[in-house]
């Protein structure tokens, strides 16, 4: 800090902050709340060890993001006039593959190691399954590499046993948990022939150096005397050993807030913070708790959130207000979520009319699939928007893919969505997807009958290769299932049957039988439930969250009586939105999942879908992790500066029929006295 202006540490920082910065060396844990003021906090750390004589490579200072690593050591230079290169600062991985590199030999790697990004380490584990077990690939039925790696990785950060893990998540597949043993072993061994790292190994090797190498783990202890850790309740098991293996002598400091621990199903664990004072003896609890974000009256009802929560002693919290009194927290209760959107969509507007830019204005949500209605509402009122978390609803890979099989019923001359369907199919590339596309639209042309009824005819299926035959087979009847099901709606007359292929097991349906009319959200659920939702399994690791969204799109297609409507109106909507990210200061409106507004603050935050399935989400209630659900609730309300807005409907419009809602149990445990209730659900919009 050498030619730098002299910091005001007791001027600059309030109490708490400055009970923090200026700890004694020796286990401390800082319990940030939000809003309060953390990165500041570790920021004016770090400047205090330098002037007590700390040198920066003495100092590792750790985080989550590359974006948040380079943004800590800008503030820090700023601050003391240190260059950032000096310091041992980034994230898990990257300090990992720093050392990794210097100690490649104890990790049975040499030093000149390459790291395979997520695509090819999927393609790496797909080579050590075919080489292992051929048969296992060709299996429709069983995961493809990345669901498999998905558990693997699980495994190694959570550090439980693999056969735990597997039996867990994929106990459905051929061979189970004892498949998945074999092909993390031969993955394990594949890597470390070429010399190559996964995302994970540059923590798992790192833990094996510092756990097989003595001389290793000496040098790191005293060569970081200070350690920092940011966003310390997002790590997992695996980083909690090696910070509990560095911190030998107990130097560290772990900042973060228990009460935001959102991340569980990514490996994150919520006791590496209420466990650290046990791990450390002596540890020094330093809580943070001035909000500079928020109004008293939106951080009553966040306290009174945390107050039905389960602690332990020394971790209760209470975020105290800087800032004047503002409108309470308004709960709006609605019919359904039909109502909600239309309720959402004119406080926005009549916010808009009265000053206040859309820019400032921030919907959050459980799950993708809750703000379908929402963004058709937002497009039908002409308030522009983005998706922050992502593509918009019906710009989503899987929802796409569904939508393909209804545009080739509905327009048999859809090349782009056939070309779309087919590519699907396992090793079916542009190539081989017009080769069976062609003789499939002459078959039509020849025998006057509709493209999605020539797939099986036996000139037809020549044109698929054998790893894609079944998926071919299965694909097929989905599409004249729901072909049939709309031709009968319209009252069309039955077509000509398709003529069986040799050996064909499936004798062909139409045009015989009772034909049964569907809607066009029968016909959604019927391709939910056909072909794709059985691929969607083996395809993703998250296909649970994907066929949520897929559900919401029968609700969508409820409103329609007509499927050619329903087709015509997804194309309309995509062709009046943007996918392009808005400029900081455009004024447009953000729309984003409450995972990925953690860390933001906005002036006017609006919540929608806070009922019972919904908020919590049904799935992880019956997963048992209502707790974590209670604390995204939390992470939601403490993005408000100014106005908290949270919409509760009474039932659902997102499925078929009308689905009731229970009232949020999070809200009805709350002292009413917190919020404002707007009775809206008696009344038409």
């Amino acid at each position: 800090m050498e030619g730098s202006p002299p910091i005001d540490f007791r001027g600059e920082l309030n109490e708490e902050q400055l009970a923090a910065v200026t700890a004694p060396r020796g286990p401390a844990l800082v319990l940030a709340g939000a809003g309060s003021g953390k990165t500041r906090t570790l920021t004016y750390r770090v400047a205090w060890l330098l002037g007590q004589g700390a040198r920066p490579w003495d100092i590792l200072l750790l985080t989550f993001t590359n974006k948040a690593a380079r943004e800590m050591l800008e503030r820090v230079e700023h601050l003391t006039g240190v260059p950032r290169g000096q310091f041992w600062g980034g994230t898990f991985h990257g300090i990992g593959l720093r050392i990794l590199r210097r100690h490649a030999e104890a990790a049975g790697r040499r030093p000149d190691l390459t790291v395979l990004d997520a695509k090819e380490a999927d393609q790496l584990m797909t080579e050590v399954i075919q080489r292992r077990d051929a048969a296992f690939i060709k299996d429709k039925t069983n995961p493809k590499a990345p669901v498999i790696l998905d558990a693997v990785s699980h495994a190694r950060n959570t550090l439980r046993p693999l056969a735990e893990v597997a039996e867990e998540r994929l106990s459905w597949m051929r061979g189970g948990a004892e498949k998945v043993l074999g092909f993390a072993a031969d993955y394990a061994e594949a890597k470390a022939e070429r010399n190559v790292c996964d995302f994970d190994d540059l923590l798992e090797l790192w833990l094996r150096i510092l756990e097989r190498d003595p001389a290793a783990l000496e040098h790191y202890r005293r060569r970081f005397a200070h350690i920092l850790v940011d966003e310390f309740q997002d790590t997992n098991r695996l980083q909690a050993r090696i910070l509990d293996l560095l911190a030998s002598e107990h130097q560290i400091m772990a900042v973060g807030d228990d009460a935001q621990c959102i991340y569980t199903w990514r490996g994150a664990d919520w006791e590496n913070v209420v466990g650290f004072p046990d791990r450390h003896p002596g540890t020094a609890i330093h809580r943070i708790e001035t909000n500079y974000r928020s109004t008293p009256q939106i951080l009553a009802f966040a306290n009174e959130i945390l107050r039905h929560r389960p602690t332990r002693p020394g971790f209760e919290r209470e975020l105290r207000a800087v800032r004047p009194d503002g409108p309470a927290p308004t709960v709006w209760r609605v019919s359904d979520t039909g109502q909600q959107a239309k309720l959402v969509g004119r406080r926005i507007a009549l916010l808009h009319q009265s000053g206040t830019p859309l820019r400032d204005i921030h919907v959050l949500y459980r799950a993708h699939f809750q703000s379908v209605e929402l963004q058709m509402e937002l497009n039908a009122l002409g308030i522009p928007f983005v998706i922050t978390s992502g593509h918009k609803f019906f710009d989503l890979a899987h929802v796409k893919d569904l939508l393909a099989h209804l545009r080739v019923v509905q327009n048999p001359a859809d090349t782009v969505a056939w070309n779309r369907l087919l590519c699907l199919l396992p090793k079916v590339g542009p190539v081989s997807a017009a080769k069976i596309l062609a003789a499939a639209q002459a078959a039509a042309a020849a025998t006057g009958r509709h493209v999605a009824r020539c797939l099986r005819d036996p000139a037809v299926a020549a044109k698929v290769g054998a790893a894609a035959k079944d998926d071919f087979t299965d694909l097929a009847l989905t599409l004249e299932d729901v072909l049939e099901g709309t031709e009968a709606a319209r009252g069309a007359p039955p077509q000509p049957a398709a003529p069986p292929s040799e050996g064909d097991l499936f004798q062909p349906r139409a045009g015989g039988g009772q034909r049964v009319a569907r809607t066009p959200a029968e016909s959604v659920r019927l391709a939910i439930e056909g072909w794709y939702g059985a691929h969607l399994r083996t395809l993703f690791p998250d296909w649970r969250e994907r066929e949520d969204d897929l559900q919401g799109l029968v609700g969508f297609a409820s409103r329609f009586e007509d499927l050619g409507d329903m087709v015509a109106q997804v194309a309309l909507l995509n062709g009046e939105t943007s996918d392009k990210s808005p400029e900081p200061e455009e004024d447009t409106l953000r729309l984003t999942t409450i995972h990925q507004s953690k860390g933001l603050e906005f002036p006017v935050v609006m919540v929608i879908g806070v009922a019972e399935g919904l908020l919590p989400l049904q799935r992880a209630v019956d997963d048992g992790d209502i707790e974590e659900e209670r604390r995204l609730f939390y992470v939601a309300c403490t993005r408000a500066m100014d106005q908290l807005h949270l919409f509760c409907p009474r039932f659902s419009t997102m499925g078929e029929g009308y689905r009731p809602l229970g009232p949020s149990p999070f809200l009805e445990e709350m002292d009413p006295s917190v919020y404002e209730v707007a009775d809206y659900s008696s009344r038409r919009l």
